[in-house]
C-alpha cells in the first residue's frame, strides 16, 4: 500500500509543479475544519452511531480459550550418530518412542446469558483437536477478569456449547426473535477475532434461512456481510434493539479471512438446544434411514422423472430395515412434503425430518413413477455423526480417475441409446469392481466418449435401476430406455454405484439418433 501511495503522490506532485499560478487568493481552510461539516440525519431505523448500544452490550461478550494436551511420539536417538552415515539417516528416527505431551490451544468468543455465569459459544471452540484432550477452559471477561469454566453440554451437530463460570452479578444479554430478521436489517457482531480483544463490526442481514449444503437439522443460517473472522466463532450477532438474533459460527472464504460472507446460527434454532444443554438433557433428532441425492431436483433430473423443477428431494438410497424402508419408500422416490410442509431449497427434507420428534409418525408425500403417493413413517432417533459416517461406506466417489475392471463376455446393450455397453453383474464381477455381494444390476463395460454418459459413468460402474425400474440384464436396460423415449423424455435417471460408495442417481441424455 505504501508503494501505491508513493506512485500516486509523485504523479500529483508532478502535475502541480507545472500549473502553479501566482495569483492572490483567500485563505484556504481544511476540509474538515470544525463547524464546516454538518452530518446528515440518519434515515429511520439507522443509527448515527452504534457506540451507546455497544457500550451496553460489550461487557457481556467474553473471550474463550482452551488448553489442550496432544500426545505426540518422541524422537528416538539416531543409532548412526557420530558415524559417516549420520548425514544419510537424519537426526533421529520418529514414531517409536513413548508418547510425549504437547500443549495446544484454541481461541474463540462467547457471551453470558445469565448473571450467574452461563456462557454460550460454538461447539468447535471448546472441542478437542484430533488426538488431543481439553485440560482446561478459560473465560475472560471484557474487564480482563479470568475464570475457569466447566463444560455443561456440547452438541456437535448444531455446533453449540454451554459453559459455566462461578461468579455472580455478571452482565448478560438475552435472545431476541430471529424469525423477524429481514434481509437488509442492520446487525452488529462482537467478538475476539485473531485474539485482538473485544472487536465490533457492523453490517446488514444478507440472507435468512441460508442453506449451505451441509445437511442436517441446522443447515439454516443468517448470512451477513458484517466482518466475521477467526476468533469470532461463538460470539453474538445483535439487532438494533440489542437482542441476540444469531451466534456467529462460520465464514465462506478462500483465504481464511473475511470476504463479506459470514453465517450465524439463528436464535430460534439455538434457544431450544441451549435450554436442553443447560438442563443436562440429550439432543435427539429425527431419522428416516435414507440417502439423499443432495440439493433440490434440478432441470435434468426433473426432465428424466417428468416432474417440476425444485419439487422435493430425490432418495438415492433407503437403508434396509430403517423407518423409510418399513414404510415402503425406495430409491428413486421424490419426497415433496413432510407433515404438509413443502420440501424446498430453503426448507430441505433433512431439515424437516431432523426436527420431527423421534417416535412420532410423519406423513410423507412423494412422487414415484410420475404419480403422487403418501406414506406414514415412524421417525427413529438419528445416529451420531460418527455412526452415520461409518454407514456411508468406503471407496472412490464418482469423478475419480481409477477404473474398475470387468472380465468375461461383454453383452452390448443394443439400442439403449445411452452410449453404454453393459453386461449382467455376476458374483465374480462384483468382487472385481468392489461392490457388495447384495448389489444387483448391470456393470458398465464400455462408454462411448461422445455420449452424455461419458462425463458421468465409467467402466466398472454398476447400474441397478433406470427411472425407478430395477435393471438386472442388458435387455431390461434397453426396454427401460425405450419406454422413456416413447414418453418423450429427453433423458433417463440412472441409479449407479461405484465401489463401496452409496448409489447415486445420474441424469443421462438419450441419443436422438
Amino acid at each position: 500500500m505504501r508503494y501505491a501511495y508513493a506512485i500516486t503522490g509523485a504523479l500529483l506532485l508532478g502535475g502541480a509543479t507545472a500549473t502553479v499560478a501566482l495569483q492572490p487568493s483567500t485563505a484556504q481552510t481544511a476540509q474538515n475544519e470544525p463547524g464546516t461539516i454538518q452530518a446528515a440525519s440518519p434515515k429511520a431505523g439507522a443509527p448515527m452511531s452504534f457506540a451507546d448500544m455497544v457500550a451496553k452490550l460489550q461487557p457481556a461478550v467474553v473471550n474463550i480459550s482452551t488448553k489442550q494436551s496432544i500426545a505426540a511420539p518422541t524422537q528416538q536417538a539416531n543409532p548412526f550418530a557420530g558415524t559417516p552415515f549420520e548425514q544419510f539417516f537424519g537426526q533421529g528416527q520418529g514414531g517409536g518412542g513413548q508418547p510425549q505431551k504437547r500443549e495446544g490451544q484454541s481461541l474463540g468468543s462467547g457471551f453470558l446469558i445469565s448473571p450467574d455465569g452461563y456462557v454460550v459459544t460454538n461447539s468447535h471452540v471448546v472441542a478437542p483437536a484430533r488426538g488431543a484432550t481439553v485440560e482446561s477452559i478459560t473465560v475472560t471477561l471484557n474487564d480482563r477478569k479470568e475464570y475457569t469454566a466447566r463444560l455443561i453440554g456440547r452438541d456437535e451437530d448444531s455446533d453449540l456449547a454451554v459453559l459455566k463460570i462461578d461468579a455472580a452479578n455478571l452482565p448478560f444479554v438475552k435472545f431476541g426473535d430471529s424469525a423477524r430478521a429481514r434481509v437488509g436489517d442492520w446487525v452488529v457482531a462482537i467478538g475476539q477475532p485473531f485474539g485482538l480483544g473485544g472487536t465490533v463490526t457492523a453490517g446488514i442481514v444478507s440472507a435468512v434461512h441460508r442453506v449451505t449444503g451441509q445437511g442436517g437439522a441446522y443447515d439454516r443460517f443468517i448470512q451477513t456481510d458484517a466482518s466475521i473472522n477467526q476468533g469470532n466463532s461463538g460470539g453474538p450477532m445483535f439487532n438494533l434493539n440489542g437482542d441476540v438474533i444469531g451466534i456467529n459460527s462460520q465464514i465462506f472464504s478462500q483465504s481464511g479471512g473475511n470476504i463479506g460472507i459470514g453465517f450465524a446460527i439463528p436464535a430460534e434454532e439455538a434457544k431450544p438446544i441451549i435450554n436442553t444443554l443447560m438442563k443436562g438433557g440429550k439432543i435427539q433428532r429425527g431419522y428416516l434411514g435414507v440417502t439423499l441425492q443432495g440439493g433440490p431436483v434440478d432441470d435434468e433430473t426433473a426432465a428424466a422423472l417428468g416432474i417440476a423443477k425444485n419439487q422435493g428431494e430425490l432418495l438415492a438410497g433407503v437403508s434396509p430395515g430403517g423407518p423409510a424402508a418399513k414404510a415402503g419408500l425406495r430409491a428413486g422416490d421424490v419426497v415433496t412434503k413432510v407433515n404438509g410442509q413443502a420440501v424446498t431449497p430453503d426448507t430441505t427434507l433433512s431439515y424437516l425430518v431432523s426436527n420431527v420428534t423421534p417416535g412420532q409418525t410423519a406423513r410423507l408425500d412423494y412422487i414415484r413413477g410420475g404419480r403422487p403417493a403418501t406414506a406414514s413413517v415412524t421417525v427413529a432417533v438419528r445416529p451420531s455423526t460418527q455412526q452415520l459416517a461409518a454407514l456411508t461406506g468406503q471407496g472412490d466417489d464418482f469423478g475419480s480417475e481409477d477404473e474398475g475392471a470387468t472380465t468375461g463376455q461383454v453383452a452390448p446393450a443394443g439400442s439403449n441409446t445411452l452410449g453404454l455397453t453393459v453386461q449382467t453383474l455376476t458374483p465374480a464381477i462384483a468382487r472385481q469392481v468392489n461392490v457388495d455381494s447384495t448389489v444387483q444390476g448391470v456393470v458398465v463395460a464400455q462408454v462411448d466418449g461422445s455420449s452424455d454418459a461419458a462425463g458421468k459413468l465409467r467402466r466398472g460402474d454398476v447400474i441397478s435401476a433406470i427411472n425407478g425400474t430395477p435393471i438386472r440384464t442388458p435387455a431390461e436396460m434397453t426396454a427401460a430406455v425405450a419406454q422413456a423415449r416413447q414418453q418423450g423424455r429427453p433423458q433417463v435417471l440412472v441409479l449407479a454405484q461405484r465401489g463401496r460408495t452409496p448409489a447415486r442417481f445420474l441424469p443421462i441424455k438419450i441419443d436422438k439418433n
